[in-house]
């Protein structure tokens, strides 16, 4: 029987996770059913130019990061942000701790409260969620969302506008970089609604000798036209 899943309270049906397992796996990555409604998408879309909901906010090209800005939400994130990260966390502690058993490193509690007491013992006190836009030529560099020494191994992306209807271009992009080997693409295109699953720094990919750690980059190709917005839902905090 499938270890399933429902959002209580928050948009989205039951999840297969052992299909997004068994995916991230085999790619790296995973696409999930819409979760979000478009109506949900608007109203956290809307939440942007809410400047008391947000505690910082990036511009982009002012860091050679790409071009765009994201804002990470303040504490206490919006209703629907918290029941996110709440609710995915639990499946998604199970799936790391069994690539930490693989790597030998140490086990994530298996609630969103245990992780953050971890984090706050490092030092990691803000949140991490944040809504990010890009606008014609907007692009997002490769790079990793890691705030500190805990880090939890995965993460989610919501996409908020409509491909093709809201913006062109604006593909994600993943990059896996194997020892001794070329790097790997994965570009993905996901709908609106829906959530992309992807490790934060690294993932466990057999070999000959057993399990090795493989890092992951991720990014977003040019925006051609319109606007692009995406809910991080990063899980550790930061510092």
């Amino acid at each position: 029987m499938h270890d399933q899943m429902t959002i209580t309270d928050t948009p989205g049906t039951g999840l297969d996770w052992a299909a997004l397992e068994a995916e991230l796996d085999r790619s790296g990555v995973a696409v999930t059913p819409p979760i979000l409604t478009p109506a949900r998408c608007a109203e956290l879309l809307a939440l942007y130019d809410r400047d008391e909901l947000f505690r910082s906010t990036v511009v982009m090209s002012r860091h050679a990061f790409g071009e765009g800005d994201y804002r990470y939400f303040a504490d206490p994130l919006p209703g629907l942000v918290r029941d996110l990260r709440e609710h995915l966390y639990p499946p998604l502690a199970r799936i790391a701790n069994r690539w930490a058993a693989r790597l030998g490193e140490a086990a994530f509690p298996d609630d969103l409260a245990g992780l953050h007491e971890r984090c706050a013992a490092a030092g990691q006190h803000r949140p991490t969620p944040l809504v990010l836009r890009y606008g014609p030529g907007g692009y997002n560099c490769l790079h990793q969302d890691v705030y500190g020494d805990v880090t939890f191994p995965l993460q989610v992306a919501f996409m908020l506008s409509a491909p093709d209807t809201d913006f062109t271009g604006g593909e994600s992009v993943f990059v896996e970089q194997r020892p001794r080997q070329q790097s790997r693409p994965v570009v993905l295109r996901p709908g609106v609604g829906q959530g992309l699953i992807f490790p934060v720094r690294h993932r466990p990919v057999p070999g000959a000798r057993g399990f090795r750690r493989v890092a992951m980059r991720h990014g977003v190709s040019e925006i051609r036209s319109g606007r692009r917005h995406v809910l991080g839902v990063v899980f550790h905090n930061a510092r």
